[in-house]
């Protein structure tokens, strides 16, 4: 036998393990899917019969029991009648029966009441786009509705206005909230493209550790007027900043600019090292990128401020000297905010955390992920509700920071460099 005949033998033999396989698994998987469509059907069914019965007992215990006479009757059987409820993420209409006092008003069942008080279907409407279902994708995410029962709720424009509904409320409430009482050691701040449109985020650390987001702006740019805006607008919303506050950025100039002009000296300004570092990267050919990224890596990381900034002049020097005067002006520039962290003597896990903006590109990671959907903007108020809902989302999966039992070192830090910057 030849190799080749032996190669396509074992082909088919292989290729015949497969589908006899598949043959075997077929049956299996065709029965677990028909007992989960059997078993959500029972349930659908016993759950309509469920609903049927408690309206019933609910009317009788309104307007007593049907075809018997009562004397003191205050109430009547007035037939059924066609009442919508949410179930399972839609609208489905369900024959109530009816109840009428003696002087002809309708009486609202307590159960249809409490299903229309708490409203369901915005808030799985909501989860369902948060998880990247689109609007119109919504009713085929959705389970099968119970059979032969109509409903309604599912398109894409009543899922939208759904949407919009539950959204324009919830960011309202948490964008322009007052913020009396927060009290902050730590701001960071910094900006994402929607749309076209720059949205500044501005995310605050609280004493005990907490993540605080404080509010948004839009404009066409990240310049200093519509960062000022913002910062103005916290204060207005009752934030006190008492004594000095740590102050993260990526070095953006107009988000310098604004913290400079609204909180002056008591802004402790600290440059992302990260945003550094890709900076750095972009202005060095491929082949000295390691060196220059290594000897970032031994400054950042050192056990002082001098330490460190012996080391970042030392490779400014050798950018200039190498030819990459570009790159040696972008480490000269900001090189001392970049030190911030070892300047203040923090603890190793807050200085890691502070060194960077990795707290709120992690926000601003949320927001992405919950705009990319869209496909039409039509306007800033559509931006600003869709940025609004990430900002919700992420602040309900946020946790303490990493070190939060070692803040108290940050304000007496802070504090002493103020004392430092006097006496000098």
């Amino acid at each position: 036998m030849s190799k080749r005949t032996a190669k396509g033998r074992g082909t088919q033999a292989g290729t015949g393990g497969v589908s006899t396989l598949a043959q075997l698994v077929e049956p299996l998987v065709s029965g677990v899917t028909s007992t989960r469509a059997n078993l959500l059907a029972w349930v659908h069914g016993c759950g309509m019969a469920a609903l049927d019965a408690v309206l019933r007992e609910e009317a009788e215990v309104v307007a007593g029991p049907k075809g018997q006479h009562q004397a003191a009757r205050t109430h009547h059987h007035w037939g059924t009648t066609a009442t919508e409820l949410t179930l399972g993420g839609r609208r489905i209409r369900v024959q109530r029966p009816r109840v009428r006092s003696r002087a002809g008003q309708e009486v609202t069942l307590p159960a249809v009441a409490a299903c229309r008080a708490r409203d369901p279907l915005t808030a799985r409407v909501l989860e369902q786009i948060l998880l990247g279902v689109s609007t119109r994708g919504y009713a085929a995410s959705l389970e099968a509705g119970p059979a032969g029962v109509p409903s309604r709720g599912t398109s894409r424009s009543a899922v939208s206005r759904a949407l919009i509904q539950r959204t324009r409320t919830q960011v309202a409430t948490q964008l322009n909230r007052r913020l009396e009482g927060v009290e902050l050691v730590a701001l960071f701040g910094d900006g994402v493209v929607v749309a076209g449109q720059t949205v500044i985020v501005l995310l605050g650390i609280t004493r005990d550790g907490h993540k605080e987001p404080l509010g948004v702006s839009i404009g066409s740019t990240e310049n200093a007027t519509v960062c000022t805006q913002l910062l103005q607008d916290v204060l207005a919303r009752g934030l006190a900043v008492e004594g000095r506050l740590l102050c993260v950025i990526d070095g953006g100039k107009g988000l310098r600019t604004a913290l400079h002009d609204v909180f002056g000296d008591v802004a402790v300004i600290q440059r992302c090292q990260v945003h550094k570092r890709r900076n750095l990267r972009a202005l060095v050919p491929p082949g000295r990128q390691a060196y220059v990224q290594a000897v970032l890596t031994r400054a950042y990381g050192a056990a002082s401020a001098d330490a460190a900034r012996r080391q970042l002049r030392r490779l400014v020097a050798w950018l200039e000297q190498n030819g990459h005067e570009d790159a040696a002006a972008s480490l000269r520039e900001g090189l001392e905010e970049t030190l911030t962290v070892l300047k203040l003597g923090l603890p190793p896990r807050l200085r890691r955390f502070f060194a960077t903006t990795n707290a709120i590109e992690n926000l601003i990671g949320t927001l992405r992920h919950v705009a990319r959907n869209v496909r039409r903007w039509r306007d800033g108020t559509m931006i600003r509700r869709w940025v609004g809902l990430g900002v919700l989302h992420a602040a309900a999966r946020f946790r303490r920071i990493k070190g939060h039992d070692e803040l108290g070192t940050l304000a007496p830090a802070l504090r002493a460099t103020a004392t430092g910057e006097r006496a000098a």
